[in-house]
């Protein structure tokens, strides 16, 4: 998690929302990033699209069967669908967001019956740093 955390670190440097991700595959990184929306002129730049797609290339495979992704912020919908897609094993992230997730919030993917594939979740992970950091990113962009 201290990865996806500089992550979204790096995010905020870049004024973009503060959140990273990591993809993990037997215990080594095999692909990061943060945020890049605004950079990209991509709402689909979300990390952890950007960390699932980097990983797919690496791997040379649309399923990362195996791998375990770490996030700082509850994935929305358009992520946690594309978690499901790329059949990632586990999922863990640090805040959770009731307004935008699709987790543990809003739309709940993982429990709908339509869902084909939902990974192990754990919530939590580095949450109060994970929250200060969007806290602290938006309170100073509304100042």
């Amino acid at each position: 998690m201290e990865i996806a955390l500089a992550e979204a670190r790096s995010a905020a440097a870049r004024g973009e929302v503060p959140v990273g991700a990591v993809v993990v595959l037997d215990g080594q990184e095999i692909a990061r990033a943060g945020n890049r929306t605004l950079e990209a002129r991509d709402p689909t730049a979300h990390a952890e699209l950007l960390a699932i797609r980097e990983a797919a290339a690496r791997r040379g495979s649309e399923r990362l069967v195996g791998c375990d992704l770490y996030v700082t912020l509850e994935p929305c919908p358009m992520c946690a669908a594309a978690i499901s897609f790329a059949r990632i094993r586990r999922l863990y992230y640090g805040a959770g967001d009731p307004k935008g997730g699709a987790v543990d919030h809003g739309v709940r993917l993982y429990a709908s019956p339509t869902c084909h594939h939902a990974p192990e979740v754990y919530s939590g992970l580095a949450e109060s740093e994970a929250a200060a950091l969007l806290k602290g990113f938006f309170a100073q962009r509304r100042s």
